[in-house]
Order: C-alpha cells, then sequence, then structure tokens
C-alpha cells in the first residue's frame, strides 16, 4: 500500500485530505503540521508521494521544495494553494513539483494526482534501474566525457529502428557498440550475426549477404542462406561496408529499402527483417565523392 504525506498548518484541513485520500484512493496517509516536520517523517517514513500546501508560517511548501531537491529527495511532490495564484504553483513546479491543484478542486482530482505521481515516480525508479544494470553490463567501460558521452548515444540508437553507421579508426570498438545496440534494444533476444565485409573473396560477397541456391555456380552443391536471413529478427553487423563492391552496394540498397533479398541463383524475393548496423574506418563521403560508394546507400546507413 502506497504511503501518501500530507502537509498543511491547518488541523481540520490535512485531516480531511488524510481522510479522503484513505477512503478514495486506498492509500495509507500519515499528516505532519509543517515543513520542519515534514521534512523529519520523511527519514522516518517510507514516503512515496507528498501533498504540500504552499501557504504556510515558518517553512513554507517553497522551502520545503528547496530542501527536498538539495538533498537529492525523489518523491513525488504535488502542491496546492486555496489562493488561486497559479504563478506561484508554477513556480513550485519549476522548483520540483510534480503538479499542482486548487483546494477548492474536489478530492476525486487530488486521488487522481496522486496515482498519476506514483505512477511517474514507479516508472522513473525502473527506468533508473535498467540504466544502473545496463551501465554495469556494459562492455563500454570507463568515466571520460567521451566515454559517458558514447554510452548515452548508443543507449538513445538502441530503441531505434533504423539501421545506424558507426564510425571509427580500426580497433577502437565499432564491434563492441554494434554489439550494445544489439543487447539493449528490443531485438536483443534475436541472433546477432557479424560479416566483415573487407575479408570476404568479391565473388562470394553477394553469396554470404543473399544466400545462394543450389547450383548457382561452381561448387554451390545446396542451397545457404547469407547473413540478412541468419540474422532473423535480429542485428546484422557488416564491418567495413566501404569495402563491398558496387553491385553488392545495388543490393544492400533494395534489402535496407524494402526489406527483401533474393538469392543468388533464383528470382524468389525474401522478406527480411534484420536491423542493420554497419561500420568503417573510412571516409565514405570522400568514397561518395570519388565514385566508389553510393550515395543513396550511405544515407539509407
Amino acid at each position: 500500500m502506497n504511503t501518501v504525506l500530507i502537509v498543511d498548518d491547518l488541523p481540520a484541513l490535512r485531516e480531511q485530505y488524510a481522510y479522503d485520500l484513505a477512503r478514495l484512493g486506498g492509500f495509507r496517509t500519515i499528516t505532519a503540521a509543517g515543513g520542519s516536520e515534514a521534512l523529519e517523517m520523511l527519514v522516518r517514513e517510507s514516503v512515496d508521494c507528498l501533498v504540500l500546501d504552499l501557504e504556510m508560517p515558518g517553512m513554507d511548501g517553497f522551502d520545503v521544495l528547496a530542501e527536498l531537491k538539495k538533498i537529492g529527495s525523489t518523491v513525488p511532490v504535488i502542491v496546492y494553494t486555496g489562493t488561486g495564484n497559479y504563478d506561484r504553483c508554477v513556480r513550485a513546479v519549476q522548483l520540483g513539483a510534480y503538479g499542482f491543484i486548487d483546494k477548492a478542486e474536489p478530492t476525486e482530482r487530488v486521488v487522481h494526482e496522486v496515482r498519476n505521481a506514483l505512477e511517474r515516480g514507479r516508472l522513473t525508479d525502473e527506468v533508473r534501474t535498467l540504466r544502473r544494470r545496463a551501465e554495469l553490463d556494459t562492455p563500454l567501460v570507463g568515466e571520460s566525457r567521451a566515454m559517458r558521452a558514447l554510452r548515452e548515444q548508443v543507449g538513445k540508437l538502441a530503441s531505434i529502428p533504423s539501421p545506424v553507421l558507426v564510425l571509427g579508426e580500426s580497433g577502437t570498438g565499432k564491434e563492441l557498440v554494434a554489439r550494445e545496440l544489439h543487447r539493449l534494444g528490443p531485438r536483443g533476444k534475436g541472433p546477432f550475426v557479424a560479416l566483415n565485409c573487407a575479408a570476404l573473396a568479391e565473388n562470394l560477397v553477394e553469396s554470404e549477404l543473399f544466400g545462394h541456391e543450389r547450383g548457382a555456380f561452381t561448387g554451390a552443391d545446396r542451397a545457404r542462406k547469407g547473413a540478412f536471413e541468419s540474422a532473423a529478427t535480429g542485428t546484422l553487423f557488416l564491418d567495413e561496408i566501404a569495402e563491398l563492391p558496387a553491385p553488392a552496394q545495388a543490393k544492400m540498397l533494395r534489402a535496407l529499402e524494402e526489406q527483401k533479398i533474393v538469392r543468388l541463383g533464383s528470382t524468389r524475393e525474401i522478406p527480411v527483417d534484420a536491423r542493420v548496423v554497419a561500420a568503417t574506418h573510412r571516409d565514405l563521403d570522400a568514397r561518395v565523392r570519388s565514385g566508389a560508394f553510393r550515395e543513396d546507400l550511405l544515407f539509407r546507413l
């Protein structure tokens, strides 16, 4: 059961709020007669939400909000006022309050605001836990500004379904970034298939990427899935994408645009759903200018 702390210097009002929130919202309610007492109770009690009067003698609601901000409290706060001065409420929100209500509003509105604040608090805690877990698990270790920025960027990109292009010198961990994008995203339980385009013989690139049917070329004695099909609903990591030959670039573009591939030796289109993460240490803009890399493929990546 969630605990709500009501803070008001008027005994009748705080007891009425406590009674109504318990009756209509099913909350456990406790009360404090002022700001100092409220801060002491927050230390002693496990409080899930604070309902706070702004106008109190001595330590008023603004002082309480400032103190909560100073100590880094994450307890959601709903402020209320009887003056009708909403500029004060806006100021309270700027100080960290979750929301505000007027004393004249029905108790049902207060219950609604408390429930919303509790849900927000729950989600905030969940996100914080997930981020902490992700930070502990990540192979992208280090506390430099650049590494923290990289982890933050990877976290943001992980849930986006579009392709990602990772640029960096050889040995800087581009595959680690690709694996983190895969692990943190919605495809994390699917396969992670890595293919180094620079390590493939030119006559085998298309077969490795898109697969082939039996008899498609000399030595193709059986049908074989390519990397796109093997990645299924997971992630396909294409290292050194700049080394793809022109014919394979054209087919890659079609696969990204239409999410379909055709095996060598076949005319049948096969739908594919893998997310593509590509990487290179080359300057792709320069390769586009020289004609070695397709501009439309770079745009897609």
